[in-house]
């Protein structure tokens, strides 16, 4: 099933169930999505749909600090009950494991002698991690890789 139509049918069950919190989070997804489609004039795959979440994981992530250091705890638990909702469509994890292999991988395949060659390995890696492991923690570890 893809990502928009599981957006869709769990948009349902809340709105079944009642739970605003839940319907508003993933409405205001499912808009995000749809104003995309709009503006390019393209129908998402599923990685462009994981893009526009993970987008919006970070958003939340990013509003919880700020929240944090204005002393706002009210807006940090919505945005936490947000930010746990829309984790629930994220793909699964990777393991430290698992992404070090794939750097490695991805190192090799792109024939990386250095840090100018970076770029691509990260856009090596950017498809298969998106969403999957946190974008800041694997650019450190390629650094750390590639000196």
């Amino acid at each position: 099933m893809s990502l928009k139509i599981r957006l869709q049918e769990e948009q349902k069950l809340a709105m079944r169930a009642k739970d605003k919190v839940r319907l508003l989070t993933i409405r205001s997804l499912i808009a995000a999505v749809k104003q995309i489609e709009l503006d390019d004039q393209v129908e998402l795959d599923n990685d462009a749909v994981t893009a526009v979440l993970v987008k919006s994981v970070k958003q939340r992530k990013d509003s919880i600090s700020q929240f944090e250091k204005a002393d706002r705890h009210d807006l940090v638990d919505i945005e936490k009950t947000e930010l746990a909702i829309l984790e629930e469509f994220l793909p699964q994890a990777l393991t430290s494991e698992e992404v070090e292999t794939l750097i490695k991988q991805a190192i090799a395949s792109s024939g990386a002698q250095g840090m100018q060659d970076m770029g691509k390995v990260m856009g090596l890696l950017q498809k298969d991690i998106q969403g999957r492991a946190d974008m800041a923690q694997v650019s450190s570890l390629v650094r750390a890789n590639l000196k």
